[in-house]
């Protein structure tokens, strides 16, 4: 954080849209964030090659900095599921198999080999350290996930995932990018079966209105469902929001700008009015 703290005592939101009956995101809301940590367990050090000032760069460069915060403004009665460590541990977001995975042709499966930069990231590891790997973190967290969409779903007849993600404004080497094209400030993810266009619509007409600037799965795509309902339950929605960083961090140090709550008011209430407008009550 910055020394100077933003003034909390008035934010103003733009409350012209219409919000319904909701004044938190409803029950059946599961707010996904998996990259915003950037905890790497001792035990973990020693398997990566870089020093200590490379490993802290290539955090700041990784993690989706402060999108607990930047999300959770309006969450009111959704379950909340983020993962405790950092995705240069083991990412979350990625299949467990690494041949199922498309990134792990560039050495950045479920466990990254690689950097950002697609230089070597960590030692080899042998198939009892990976395995020790997902068993700490990776099918924790998915088994997680499982339960609070399982109780959704069973009392409310619906879920909507809301995952929960930042990019930095200029490619990553990984991304393997044109550097030249211009980022929006909103990308929105989609799932061909999970995301129908009503929902797609919906957050891309509320970030719009809200004067931001919206592109869907660009630059990145897609929306994560628990693996047990992936194209098969109908009643299990999902959505990718991710802001682009330089939106509200300083992304040279990844701390956040003064009107850091004011942003973050924002972007919750947009959530909250896509949420109401795809899901009338």
């Amino acid at each position: 954080m910055n020394d100077d703290e933003p003034d909390d005592n008035h934010i103003e939101v733009n409350t012209s849209q219409p919000v319904g009956a909701y004044a938190g995101f409803p029950p059946w809301v599961v707010i996904h964030v998996p990259h915003d940590s950037t905890v790497i367990p001792s035990g973990v050090r020693s398997q990566f090659l870089l020093t200590d000032k490379e490993l802290q760069n290539e955090l700041r460069l990784m993690t989706d900095h402060h999108t607990h915060d930047l999300f959770t403004v309006c969450s009111g009665a959704a379950a909340i599921v983020r993962s405790p460590v950092s995705r240069l541990v083991v990412d979350v977001e990625r299949f467990a198999d690494d041949a199922l995975e498309a990134m792990a042709a560039r050495g950045m499966g479920s466990i990254y080999q690689v950097t950002s930069s697609l230089q070597p990231l960590r030692r080899s590891l042998s198939e009892k350290e990976r395995r020790e790997l997902l068993q700490a973190w990776y099918y924790p967290h998915h088994a997680h996930l499982e339960n609070v969409v399982e109780f959704a779903v069973s009392r409310f007849g619906r879920c909507l995932v809301l995952d929960c993600h930042s990019f930095p404004s200029v490619p990553l080497p990984y991304e393997q990018r044109d550097l030249d094209l211009s980022r929006p400030d909103i990308c929105i993810g989609t799932d061909s079966f999970h995301t129908n266009g009503a929902l797609t619509q919906a957050f891309v007409d509320s970030f719009t209105d809200a004067g931001w600037s919206v592109a869907v799965n660009d630059p990145f795509s897609g929306a994560l469902v628990p693996a047990s309902r992936y194209q098969i339950d109908a009643r299990l929605s999902a959505v990718m929001v991710e802001i682009n960083r330089s939106v509200y961090v300083n992304e040279a140090d990844a701390n956040v700008h003064r009107n850091f709550s004011e942003i973050a008011a924002r972007v919750g209430a947009c959530c909250l009015n896509a949420i109401t407008r795809a899901f009338p009550v």
